[in-house]
Protein backbone atom coordinates (compact mmCIF):
# COMPACT_ATOMS: atom_id res chain seq x y z
CA UNK A 1 0.00 0.00 0.00
CA UNK A 2 1.02 3.60 -0.69
CA UNK A 3 0.44 6.34 1.50
CA UNK A 4 0.89 10.10 0.97
CA UNK A 5 0.91 11.92 4.47
CA UNK A 6 0.23 15.53 4.70
CA UNK A 7 2.59 16.47 1.40
CA UNK A 8 3.76 19.71 0.65
CA UNK A 9 6.21 20.93 -1.86
CA UNK A 10 7.17 24.23 -3.39
CA UNK A 11 9.53 25.57 -5.90
CA UNK A 12 10.68 29.39 -4.79
CA UNK A 13 7.43 30.86 -4.61
CA UNK A 14 4.88 28.19 -6.53
CA UNK A 15 3.15 25.85 -3.77
CA UNK A 16 3.12 22.82 -6.14
CA UNK A 17 1.73 19.97 -3.46
CA UNK A 18 -0.16 21.37 -0.36
CA UNK A 19 -0.72 19.47 2.38
CA UNK A 20 -1.76 16.36 0.25
CA UNK A 21 -3.29 13.05 2.28
CA UNK A 22 -3.73 9.94 -0.20
CA UNK A 23 -3.75 6.20 0.33
CA UNK A 24 -3.49 3.89 -3.23
CA UNK A 25 -4.54 0.55 -2.49
CA UNK A 26 -2.80 -2.20 -3.55
CA UNK A 27 -4.75 -4.54 -6.64
CA UNK A 28 -6.46 -1.34 -7.78
CA UNK A 29 -5.95 1.14 -10.83
CA UNK A 30 -5.47 4.48 -9.03
CA UNK A 31 -6.14 7.47 -11.59
CA UNK A 32 -4.78 10.96 -10.64
CA UNK A 33 -6.24 13.70 -12.50
CA UNK A 34 -5.72 17.27 -12.73
CA UNK A 35 -4.65 20.20 -15.50
CA UNK A 36 -1.07 20.69 -16.17
CA UNK A 37 0.31 22.51 -12.88
CA UNK A 38 -1.54 20.42 -10.47
CA UNK A 39 0.81 18.77 -9.40
CA UNK A 40 0.50 15.50 -10.89
CA UNK A 41 4.26 15.11 -11.67
CA UNK A 42 5.57 16.43 -8.41
CA UNK A 43 3.21 13.89 -7.02
CA UNK A 44 4.54 11.06 -8.57
CA UNK A 45 8.12 12.82 -8.29
CA UNK A 46 8.04 12.47 -4.42
CA UNK A 47 6.63 8.88 -4.82
CA UNK A 48 9.28 8.09 -7.09
CA UNK A 49 11.86 9.21 -4.70
CA UNK A 50 13.33 11.84 -6.94
CA UNK A 51 12.05 14.93 -5.19
CA UNK A 52 11.90 14.99 -1.00
CA UNK A 53 8.91 16.87 0.15
CA UNK A 54 9.77 19.86 2.29
CA UNK A 55 7.01 18.47 5.01
CA UNK A 56 4.77 15.14 5.33
CA UNK A 57 6.09 11.35 3.83
CA UNK A 58 5.60 9.10 0.95
CA UNK A 59 5.26 5.55 2.26
CA UNK A 60 5.38 2.65 0.18
CA UNK A 61 4.33 -0.84 2.31
CA UNK A 62 5.07 1.36 5.68
CA UNK A 63 8.44 2.40 3.94
CA UNK A 64 10.17 6.12 3.68
CA UNK A 65 10.74 5.90 -0.14
CA UNK A 66 13.48 9.23 -0.62
CA UNK A 67 16.83 7.15 -0.68
CA UNK A 68 15.70 3.85 0.27
CA UNK A 69 16.80 1.24 -2.43
CA UNK A 70 13.95 -1.46 -0.71
CA UNK A 71 11.29 0.80 -1.73
CA UNK A 72 12.21 1.88 -4.68
CA UNK A 73 12.66 -1.65 -5.87
CA UNK A 74 9.21 -1.68 -5.75
CA UNK A 75 7.95 0.53 -8.72
CA UNK A 76 8.57 1.34 -11.99
CA UNK A 77 8.49 4.96 -13.04
CA UNK A 78 7.03 5.99 -16.67
CA UNK A 79 7.48 9.90 -16.75
CA UNK A 80 6.37 12.08 -19.29
CA UNK A 81 9.94 13.06 -20.95
CA UNK A 82 11.26 9.65 -21.27
CA UNK A 83 15.06 9.72 -20.93
CA UNK A 84 17.25 7.59 -22.44
CA UNK A 85 20.68 6.74 -22.91
CA UNK A 86 22.29 8.40 -26.06
CA UNK A 87 22.45 6.19 -29.01
CA UNK A 88 21.12 3.50 -27.59
CA UNK A 89 18.93 0.99 -28.85
CA UNK A 90 15.72 -1.32 -27.79
CA UNK A 91 18.19 -4.23 -26.45
CA UNK A 92 20.41 -2.10 -24.85
CA UNK A 93 18.00 -0.66 -22.41
CA UNK A 94 16.35 -4.09 -21.56
CA UNK A 95 20.16 -4.79 -20.39
CA UNK A 96 20.54 -2.11 -18.56
CA UNK A 97 16.52 -2.50 -16.50
CA UNK A 98 17.76 -5.80 -16.31
CA UNK A 99 21.06 -4.94 -14.07
CA UNK A 100 18.64 -2.65 -11.68
CA UNK A 101 15.67 -4.98 -11.10
CA UNK A 102 16.64 -8.53 -10.18
CA UNK A 103 12.76 -9.79 -11.18
CA UNK A 104 13.34 -8.21 -14.63
CA UNK A 105 11.95 -10.79 -17.64
CA UNK A 106 14.26 -9.98 -20.76
CA UNK A 107 11.86 -12.75 -22.64
CA UNK A 108 8.75 -11.04 -21.50
CA UNK A 109 9.87 -7.51 -22.89
CA UNK A 110 11.28 -9.30 -26.40
CA UNK A 111 7.55 -10.13 -26.97
CA UNK A 112 5.73 -7.33 -25.88
CA UNK A 113 8.11 -5.13 -28.17
CA UNK A 114 7.34 -7.75 -31.23
CA UNK A 115 4.25 -7.25 -30.61
CA UNK A 116 4.01 -3.75 -30.57
CA UNK A 117 6.42 -3.79 -33.67
CA UNK A 118 9.37 -2.49 -32.20
CA UNK A 119 12.45 -3.00 -33.27
CA UNK A 120 15.09 -4.27 -30.87
CA UNK A 121 18.53 -3.35 -32.54
CA UNK A 122 16.56 -0.19 -33.89
CA UNK A 123 18.28 3.29 -32.32
CA UNK A 124 15.63 4.97 -30.06
CA UNK A 125 16.44 8.45 -31.46
CA UNK A 126 14.77 7.20 -34.58
CA UNK A 127 11.29 6.54 -32.81
CA UNK A 128 8.33 9.02 -32.52
CA UNK A 129 7.13 9.73 -29.04
CA UNK A 130 4.21 7.31 -29.17
CA UNK A 131 6.99 4.68 -29.88
CA UNK A 132 9.24 5.76 -27.04
CA UNK A 133 6.10 5.74 -24.88
CA UNK A 134 5.14 1.88 -25.90
CA UNK A 135 9.11 0.70 -24.71
CA UNK A 136 8.41 2.74 -21.61
CA UNK A 137 5.71 0.95 -20.78
CA UNK A 138 7.06 -2.65 -22.19
CA UNK A 139 10.39 -2.08 -19.84
CA UNK A 140 8.16 -1.38 -16.95
CA UNK A 141 5.43 -4.33 -17.49
CA UNK A 142 9.04 -6.63 -17.79
CA UNK A 143 10.45 -5.36 -14.72
CA UNK A 144 7.93 -7.49 -12.63
CA UNK A 145 7.73 -4.38 -9.90
CA UNK A 146 4.26 -4.08 -7.85
CA UNK A 147 4.01 -0.56 -8.50
CA UNK A 148 3.83 1.35 -12.08
CA UNK A 149 3.93 4.86 -11.89
CA UNK A 150 2.48 6.63 -15.16
CA UNK A 151 2.93 10.60 -15.84
CA UNK A 152 0.57 11.18 -18.78
CA UNK A 153 1.43 7.47 -20.20
CA UNK A 154 -1.24 7.26 -22.47
CA UNK A 155 -0.47 10.91 -24.39
CA UNK A 156 0.90 10.11 -27.92
CA UNK A 157 -0.78 6.75 -27.94
CA UNK A 158 -3.33 6.27 -31.09
CA UNK A 159 -6.73 4.79 -29.63
CA UNK A 160 -6.33 1.35 -30.46
CA UNK A 161 -2.99 1.40 -28.65
CA UNK A 162 -4.22 3.30 -25.37
CA UNK A 163 -7.22 0.28 -25.43
CA UNK A 164 -3.80 -2.29 -25.77
CA UNK A 165 -2.00 -1.03 -23.02
CA UNK A 166 -5.57 -0.75 -20.94
CA UNK A 167 -5.28 -4.48 -21.33
CA UNK A 168 -2.25 -5.04 -21.16
CA UNK A 169 -2.47 -3.54 -17.65
CA UNK A 170 -5.35 -5.24 -16.92
CA UNK A 171 -3.67 -8.69 -17.69
CA UNK A 172 -0.95 -8.49 -14.82
CA UNK A 173 -3.01 -7.19 -12.58
CA UNK A 174 -4.90 -10.19 -12.24
CA UNK A 175 -1.57 -12.70 -13.02
CA UNK A 176 0.61 -10.91 -10.77
CA UNK A 177 -1.33 -8.06 -8.79
CA UNK A 178 0.40 -5.06 -10.41
CA UNK A 179 -0.98 -1.53 -9.44
CA UNK A 180 -0.91 1.32 -12.08
CA UNK A 181 -0.71 4.47 -10.66
CA UNK A 182 -1.94 6.87 -13.51
CA UNK A 183 -1.77 10.32 -13.79
CA UNK A 184 -2.94 12.00 -16.49
CA UNK A 185 -5.02 15.75 -17.38
CA UNK A 186 -7.98 14.05 -19.37
CA UNK A 187 -10.33 12.06 -17.16
CA UNK A 188 -11.83 10.44 -20.45
CA UNK A 189 -8.58 8.60 -20.83
CA UNK A 190 -9.43 6.44 -17.56
CA UNK A 191 -13.23 6.06 -17.95
CA UNK A 192 -12.79 2.24 -18.12
CA UNK A 193 -10.24 1.29 -16.01
CA UNK A 194 -9.71 3.32 -12.83
CA UNK A 195 -10.93 1.89 -9.68
CA UNK A 196 -10.14 4.84 -7.89
CA UNK A 197 -9.72 8.38 -8.88
CA UNK A 198 -8.25 11.39 -7.36
CA UNK A 199 -8.84 15.16 -8.47
CA UNK A 200 -6.02 17.34 -7.91
CA UNK A 201 -6.02 21.16 -8.57
CA UNK A 202 -3.92 23.82 -7.13
CA UNK A 203 -1.54 21.28 -5.31
CA UNK A 204 -4.69 19.87 -3.06
CA UNK A 205 -6.73 16.86 -3.67
CA UNK A 206 -10.19 18.41 -4.79
CA UNK A 207 -12.19 14.71 -4.15
CA UNK A 208 -11.22 11.20 -4.40
CA UNK A 209 -13.24 8.41 -4.28
CA UNK A 210 -13.62 4.54 -5.52
CA UNK A 211 -15.58 4.59 -9.00
CA UNK A 212 -17.68 2.21 -8.06
CA UNK A 213 -18.94 4.00 -4.39
CA UNK A 214 -19.12 7.32 -6.79
CA UNK A 215 -21.18 5.13 -9.52
CA UNK A 216 -23.52 3.40 -6.59
CA UNK A 217 -24.84 6.90 -4.99
CA UNK A 218 -25.05 9.19 -7.92
CA UNK A 219 -27.63 8.55 -10.75
CA UNK A 220 -28.88 10.53 -13.81
CA UNK A 221 -32.51 10.10 -14.49
CA UNK A 222 -34.41 10.96 -17.80
CA UNK A 223 -38.20 11.93 -17.53
CA UNK A 224 -41.50 13.48 -18.95
CA UNK A 225 -44.04 14.94 -16.07
CA UNK A 226 -47.43 15.86 -17.38
CA UNK A 227 -47.96 19.20 -17.70
CA UNK A 228 -49.84 19.97 -14.34
CA UNK A 229 -47.39 18.38 -12.55
CA UNK A 230 -46.23 20.02 -9.77
CA UNK A 231 -42.83 20.84 -9.84
CA UNK A 232 -42.05 21.41 -5.65
CA UNK A 233 -42.70 18.06 -5.19
CA UNK A 234 -38.78 17.04 -6.55
CA UNK A 235 -37.79 18.84 -3.22
CA UNK A 236 -37.93 14.54 -1.75
CA UNK A 237 -34.89 13.90 -4.11
CA UNK A 238 -31.41 15.01 -3.30
CA UNK A 239 -30.96 16.90 -6.62
CA UNK A 240 -27.67 17.80 -7.66
CA UNK A 241 -28.20 19.06 -10.86
CA UNK A 242 -31.69 19.45 -13.19
CA UNK A 243 -31.52 20.43 -16.87
CA UNK A 244 -34.40 20.36 -19.04
CA UNK A 245 -34.75 20.18 -23.18
CA UNK A 246 -38.58 20.61 -24.39
CA UNK A 247 -40.43 18.48 -21.66
CA UNK A 248 -37.77 16.29 -21.12
CA UNK A 249 -36.04 16.26 -17.93
CA UNK A 250 -32.64 14.73 -17.15
CA UNK A 251 -31.97 14.78 -13.53
CA UNK A 252 -28.73 13.68 -11.36
CA UNK A 253 -29.61 12.68 -7.72
CA UNK A 254 -27.94 11.42 -4.64
CA UNK A 255 -28.85 8.63 -2.67
CA UNK A 256 -30.00 4.49 -3.87
CA UNK A 257 -30.96 3.43 -6.59
CA UNK A 258 -34.17 1.24 -5.36
CA UNK A 259 -35.58 4.45 -3.03
CA UNK A 260 -34.73 6.85 -6.35
CA UNK A 261 -37.22 4.37 -8.58
CA UNK A 262 -39.83 4.36 -5.74
CA UNK A 263 -39.88 8.45 -5.36
CA UNK A 264 -40.04 8.68 -9.27
CA UNK A 265 -43.15 6.23 -9.30
CA UNK A 266 -45.01 8.23 -6.72
CA UNK A 267 -44.44 11.30 -8.78
CA UNK A 268 -46.23 8.94 -12.00
CA UNK A 269 -44.49 10.58 -14.57
CA UNK A 270 -45.75 9.91 -18.74
CA UNK A 271 -42.01 8.39 -18.66
CA UNK A 272 -39.33 8.00 -16.52
CA UNK A 273 -36.23 6.60 -17.09
CA UNK A 274 -32.69 5.80 -14.27
CA UNK A 275 -29.38 5.86 -16.51
CA UNK A 276 -25.86 4.72 -16.04
CA UNK A 277 -23.45 7.77 -15.72
CA UNK A 278 -20.18 8.19 -16.78
CA UNK A 279 -17.24 9.26 -14.46
CA UNK A 280 -16.82 12.29 -16.45
CA UNK A 281 -20.52 13.09 -15.60
CA UNK A 282 -20.17 12.13 -11.72
CA UNK A 283 -17.17 14.71 -12.11
CA UNK A 284 -19.03 17.64 -13.20
CA UNK A 285 -21.70 16.73 -10.36
CA UNK A 286 -19.35 16.25 -7.62
CA UNK A 287 -17.13 19.19 -8.18
CA UNK A 288 -20.15 21.41 -8.79
CA UNK A 289 -21.32 21.13 -5.48
CA UNK A 290 -18.29 22.54 -4.16
CA UNK A 291 -18.08 25.66 -6.31
CA UNK A 292 -16.03 24.02 -9.24
CA UNK A 293 -16.55 23.22 -12.93
CA UNK A 294 -14.55 20.50 -13.80
CA UNK A 295 -14.82 21.29 -17.53
CA UNK A 296 -12.80 24.23 -16.81
CA UNK A 297 -10.39 22.32 -14.57
CA UNK A 298 -9.32 18.97 -16.55
CA UNK A 299 -10.68 19.05 -20.44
Amino acid sequence: MIEAKNLSKSFEDIKALDSISATIRDGNVFGLIGTNGAGKSTFLKILAGILKPESGEMLIDNESVFENINAKEKFFYISDEQYFFANTNAKEMMKFYSSVYKNFDTLKCEKLLAALDLGINRKINTFSKGMKKQLCIALGVASNTKYLLCDETFDGLDPVMRQAVKSLFAKEMDERGLTPIIASHNLRELEDICDHVGLLHKGGILLSKDVSDMKLNIHKIQCVFETDFDMDRLKSLDIMQMKKSGRVYTITVKGEEEEIRAKMEEFHPVFFEIMDLSLEEIFISETEVYGYDIKKLIF
